[in-house]
């Protein structure tokens, strides 16, 4: 009962932490907690748990650091009824005070050791503001807690109840149990259903159903031009509300613009400190660049294409001087996140720090006011809500990096079939199976990928990759996005055929075939299809 009780209070503590954390930008400590344990858990486990659950994974933590703080809550609420006890004789507002005191000070002491233990943390939250923000909850559970320890004296039937058989208990357990159980399941499907409600849905590729025949209607000899490819055409440069985001926040870390500033130093002559406006004044560059996530498996869709403007980040170097012993530039962020680039990266024309994306200013979740754009690299080497750069001599290993993701981090070349089947959904839509029938044309299609290095040929294979045939290759935005490719199919046999896609980049380099997880360097292997071609009915 007194678990319970304690329970009750914790969860009144917990709504109105998570209040003052929404409308005040207060502490919240399971968020805290969670992104203490993004900093401890080992890139291998990392990469296993978003290739199982996506960007859900973070949420997972954050609820169950949830369900662990209310357990504690239920913990101290035992704890303090033999407090609540020697001292109920001296009066209610006494019991109040000692019982917020006591709570607020085992939480406050947790916090410090969160806070000492993380190394992200969505906002700055100094040790005075922590000891302010977690007043009111633990006041509030005080007032609770010595509420209802109030009412249980009063009413001595709610604790001393007649004890059943232990029969009886063991199926009241199972009962019990069970009903959890069901419970959980239930709350569980309607998590995952609303989240699926809440987040963007791709565009459809177009109106046709997945059991219809494709038919090819391009005739002007432009492969691109068919109908069929529309949505995949379309779909080139990824909206923003589309674009893939990977960080370890569970609130997006909202800064602001009027007060921020962008501070360079280290190995240099000229140590700068850039406000937002003196950085939209400088002389601007506009480019599209594909960024992928280093965990995105082949197939999957956390990869994404968007027109990036900002500034270039070798002007930024050249007015500050860089030294001749600089090796390194280490971007360091709003939220805590540290990584750093060797220094030729940093000043490549394409390698630029960005304030726009799609034609308007940086969205918060995409690194508002300022994040980098480095053209080669997988999107951990991307920072965002860059708040200092700082130039140094030697090989500097970022937050993922210490946790044993590779600190090369180029690029993979790879390759995906989008058209038929549901790859990379959130990106092009959702084509479904499809149905070919002998004598008909259709196109297969898809992306491929290889960083700043380009793709020069992409190759389709029909039969499991025994023999291969040359695709047709749009234009890329850039020479530092994916390009589209497809090919028209005539089969000439009816029954399964297992279609295989490979990629060479523009210095030579085939697409590797063997299979191989994202930790630590990148996922590799070929993608594939399987097609069932029917006889006309």
């Amino acid at each position: 009962m007194h678990f319970i009780i304690g329970l009750v209070a914790g969860s009144v503590a917990l709504a109105l932490s998570f209040f003052l954390r929404i409308f005040a930008g207060g502490l919240f400590i399971p968020e805290l907690a969670a992104q203490t344990l993004f900093s401890l858990t080992p890139g291998t486990v990392e990469s296993q748990a978003v290739g199982t659950l996506g960007p859900l994974a973070k949420y997972s933590a954050f609820a169950g650091a949830i369900v662990v703080n209310l357990f504690l809550y239920g913990i101290i609420g035992v704890l303090l009824h033999g407090t609540y006890n020697r001292l109920a004789q001296k009066g209610y507002l006494v019991n109040v005070l000692q019982l917020s005191l006591i709570s607020y000070s085992i939480l406050f002491v947790l916090a410090v050791i969160l806070l000492e233990t993380t190394e992200v943390l969505t906002q700055p939250l100094s040790i005075q503001l922590i000891s302010l923000y977690l007043l009111p909850p633990h006041i509030a559970f005080g007032f609770i807690l010595c509420s209802m320890f109030q009412r249980q004296v009063a009413r001595p039937e709610l604790i001393h109840q007649e004890i059943p058989p232990p029969q009886h208990r063991i199926d009241l357990g199972r009962r019990r149990f069970f009903r959890i159980a069901v419970a959980g399941a239930i709350a569980s499907a309607l998590i995952f259903y609303g989240v699926d409600l809440l987040s963007p849905k791709p565009a459809k590729p177009s109106d046709r159903k997945a059991s219809q025949p494709v038919k090819s209607l391009s005739g002007s000899g432009d492969i691109f031009a068919d109908l069929a490819l529309t949505s995949l055409v379309a779909s080139e440069v990824t909206p923003n509300d589309q674009f893939y985001q990977v960080d370890v926040n569970i609130v997006t870390p909202i800064v602001d613009a009027n007060t921020w500033k962008l501070k360079v130093k280290g190995l240099l002559n000229n140590p700068l400190e850039i406000t937002y406006e003196e950085l939209k004044s400088m002389s601007t560059i506009e480019e599209y660049a594909t960024l992928e996530c280093i965990s995105n498996k082949i197939g999957d869709d956390l990869i994404s294409t968007a027109l990036w403007k900002g500034v270039s980040l070798k002007s930024i170097l050249e007015k500050v001087q860089v030294k001749p012993e600089a090796t390194y530039i280490v971007f360091r962020c709003y939220d805590g996140y540290d990584v750093g680039i060797p220094l030729e990266r940093g000043l490549l024309e394409g390698t630029i720090l960005a304030y726009e994306m799609n034609g308007i200013p940086l969205p918060a979740e995409h690194g508002f006011p300022l994040r980098a754009v480095v053209p080669g690299l997988y999107g951990m080497m991307n920072p965002k809500w860059i708040t200092e750069i700082e130039l140094v001599d030697k090989v500097y290993e970022g937050f993922w990096q210490r946790q044993g993701w590779s600190n090369n981090a180029e690029y993979q070349i790879h390759s995906t079939i989008v058209l038929p089947g549901r790859a990379l959904k959130s990106r092009f839509g959702d084509f479904g199976s499809l149905r070919v029938m002998l004598g008909s044309k259709v196109p297969i299609a898809g992306i491929a990928f290889a960083g700043d290095r380009g793709i020069s040929k992409v190759e389709v294979s029909m039969d499991g990759g025994k023999s291969w045939e040359t695709a047709r290759i749009k234009n890329p935005l850039s020479s530092n996005t994916w390009v589209l490719w497809a090919i028209d199919w005539n089969p000439l046999v009816e029954g399964r055929y297992s279609i295989v896609v490979r990629a060479t980049d523009k210095t030579g380099k085939v697409q590797i075939v063997e299979l191989q997880n994202p930790f630590p360097s990148g996922s590799t292997g070929y993608h594939k299809v399987d097609i069932m071609v029917e006889a006309p009915s």
